[in-house]
């Protein structure tokens, strides 16, 4: 029989960190955030929760992701307290979209994302608002209804930036499953696909993430592009 002591140590071991990224840290960190709304502590500390869940996140990008949450809230956009956070200054080989539910203070999901074929190789350069340029928008988008597509169960997305993304509902930029966004893929041919500038999800997943966060959810999607860090009215604060 393995006594008691032994079993805790394998417990450990057999979680370690789940294929969604979290880190087993999380059981032991608190995830409340007493700080006020809106303010800069309350930044901090959602900073402090989410990394201790997803340590694969440039904080400077969870910061502007939060600012951007608290512009669209007080705009009132915010439904269901819900960030979905695309990060595209990363390889598409990393796990660069996550999904934090801002009132239970959880990341629930930290999964692989496609680019359009046009931004980019490994990692997106360019990008456009542009219909037929086949390359992602960067930007504020609130996610719509979900639907049945050419590209199964799929999810709309309305830009919310004037010159920046709001063409991305005429352009049919939205979030479906695909082969191609599988990480097995990675193993094949040293990155993930690339879409016609849509944020495609591996199909294990594309259900589930639609079906969180669809119905007015906030989406922003990052990259260090100076025409939209200066123009964006959803960053300023």
């Amino acid at each position: 029989m393995i006594k008691v002591r032994y079993l805790f140590p394998l417990f450990l071991a057999f979680l370690g960190t789940t294929s969604y990224g979290f880190s087993l840290s999380s059981l032991f960190t608190s995830t409340t955030n007493s700080a006020p709304f809106d303010t800069s502590e309350w930044v901090a500390e959602e900073i402090r929760i989410i990394n201790s869940q997803a340590d694969n996140i440039d904080e400077r990008v969870l910061k502007l992701g939060l600012t951007a949450y608290i512009n669209a809230r007080h705009k009132g956009l915010d439904n269901k307290q819900l960030l979905t956070l695309i990060d595209y200054s990363k390889p598409s080989t990393e796990r660069r979209l996550w999904v934090f539910d801002l009132k239970s203070n959880k990341v629930l999901f930290n999964t692989w994302v496609t680019h359009g074929r046009n931004s980019g190789n490994l990692v997106p350069t360019s990008f456009s608002n542009q219909s037929g340029s086949l390359k992602s928008s960067l930007g504020v988008f609130l996610t719509q209804s979900s639907y049945q597509g050419g590209n199964g169960y799929s999810l709309r997305l309305n830009g919310l930036e004037r010159g920046i993304n709001d063409n991305a509902y005429r352009r049919s930029i939205v979030i479906h499953g695909a082969w191609y966004a599988d990480p097995g893929i990675i193993k094949r041919y040293g990155q993930i696909g690339r879409s016609w500038g849509c944020p495609a999800v591996s199909p294990d997943t594309a259900n589930s993430l639609i079906n969180t966060i669809k119905n007015n959810t906030l989406v922003v999607a990052y990259y260090p592009d100076q025409l939209w860090l200066k123009k964006s009215t959803f960053l300023a604060g």
